[in-house]
């Protein structure tokens, strides 16, 4: 299914060299296409997070030992202590692990915006880019659809099957020897709806799951509504032009690098909580409204620069936005993955991503509203201000280790007693 989303997305986005004026209505198609693959893709992708945490072996230990056997060795603690200490290993690693594809997918993101950028710019200097004004931003769509499926190749020749389940099968007619396309497609969009609320009702039973979703839907509005305003921000009251928000996008697409393996060294040398550097990154994602409501005041705004008002400035801005963005999308899964009952890691991390794409429209709407009724996007960075610090609470009061003891019991009521990875490792 991962392969499928893939090459389904990088061949949507492909497409988009053809779309010219006359076929305009053909784009919207392909967005739908092409988002909705990248959606899943992610989903599934880090359905495997948890698996690979559970089997990940330390350089320092042996090559054909998984961790849960060594951890099961050690005879020298109390029970809750040696729980505790496996949790924060668990923590670690999932850190680790989710840190470092974070960064690769940065440091990818980046060649990709330099590629764009450099496309643009030949563009702009032919007398091509004045005839055919969409040619240029099609043939960067054209590149990142096949950047996009041939980085996927990797994937399709050496990760593994994750071990799970199989999709029911479906009665077939009496009168038919195979099921029609269309009863296929009912029977099987049922089945998802049905999983669906399925596990949204088991995620409601799971308190301490139930918080962390609260707090990542709050969370992700915000990183999704400062995104967009920033954008916005910059074209209209800096007035930037296409060039130059690339070059912004790349600031903090690059800054993200350096945030996606910076936070685990921090974390490692001040012994902070993975919840910890989660609000650590809220606190860093509280500067950037902040600093644009330094704007308002008079004497501020009569030296014509700080807050905001001039162009330059939202360049550091940009690189504290990709710091703190890399740490929130590392530990953030990291934090969710212990959580989640053994056995549903796909099932939960997509009410994970329905959480975070269902959140995304909340902020911008009272943005808009904002912006209309004052004429000026500065305001904004109030509300903004407000939004990104609710979700401080909900993770403050998160209690990781309950919220794995709480999964793991549902899991075993569910699976008579025995976990998916327990199962996995003896086979």
């Amino acid at each position: 299914m991962l392969m499928i989303f893939a090459y389904v997305g990088s061949i949507a986005s492909a497409l988009f060299i053809f779309i010219t004026p006359r076929v305009f209505y053909l784009a919207p198609i392909l967005v739908i296409v092409g988002v909705t693959s990248l959606g899943c893709s992610f989903v599934l992708l880090n359905a495997f997070l948890p698996l690979l945490v559970a089997h990940h072996v330390d350089d320092a230990r042996s090559d054909s030992t998984p961790d849960f056997e060594l951890e099961s060795m050690n005879l020298n603690t109390s029970g809750d202590e040696a729980d505790h200490q496996r949790l924060a290993r668990d923590l670690e690693r999932s850190a680790h692990i989710s840190s470092r594809g974070v960064g690769c997918g940065y440091m990818a993101a980046v060649l990709v915006q330099v590629f764009s950028i450099l496309i643009l710019w030949l563009f702009s200097k032919t007398a091509i880019q004045k005839q055919h004004p969409s040619l240029s931003m099609r043939v960067i769509l054209l590149l990142v659809g096949i950047w996009w499926a041939a980085l996927t190749t990797p994937t399709l020749l050496w990760l593994r099957e994750r071990p799970g389940p199989p999709l029911p099968l479906q009665e077939k007619d009496a009168s038919s020897t195979r099921p029609s396309r269309l009863r296929t497609f009912l029977f099987f969009t049922s089945f998802s709806l049905c999983s669906f609320w399925r596990t949204l009702l088991r995620a409601i039973s799971l308190r301490q799951t139930v918080i962390f979703l609260c707090a990542w839907f709050l969370l992700s509005d915000a990183v999704a509504t400062i995104a967009g305003t920033a954008v916005l921000f910059a074209r209209t009251e800096l007035h930037m032009d296409t060039i130059a928000i690339a070059l912004l996008s790349i600031t903090s697409i690059g800054s993200g690098i350096v945030g996606a393996f910076a936070w685990p060294r921090v974390q490692r040398r001040f012994l902070l909580q993975p919840k910890t550097v989660l609000l650590c990154c809220i606190a860093g994602m509280e500067i950037i409204p902040l600093y644009g409501l330094l704007g308002f005041i008079p004497l501020i705004k009569k030296l014509g620069f700080i807050g905001l008002q001039q162009a330059w400035e939202i360049y550091p801005i940009a690189v504290v936005h990709g710091i703190v963005m890399g740490g929130i999308s590392s530990y953030a899964r990291s934090v969710y993955a212990p959580l989640i009952p053994e056995g549903s890691e796909a099932a939960f991390f997509a009410l994970y991503a329905v959480t975070d794409k269902g959140s995304s429209a909340f902020g911008p709407v009272l943005v808009g509203w904002i912006v209309d009724h004052a004429g000026s996007i500065r305001p904004a960075f109030i509300f903004l201000a407000v939004l990104v610090v609710l979700p401080a609470p909900l993770l403050w009061w998160l209690d990781v280790g309950k919220g794995r003891d709480q999964a793991r019991a549902l899991a075993e009521r569910e699976g008579g007693g025995r976990g998916m990875y327990q199962r996995v490792g003896e086979e």
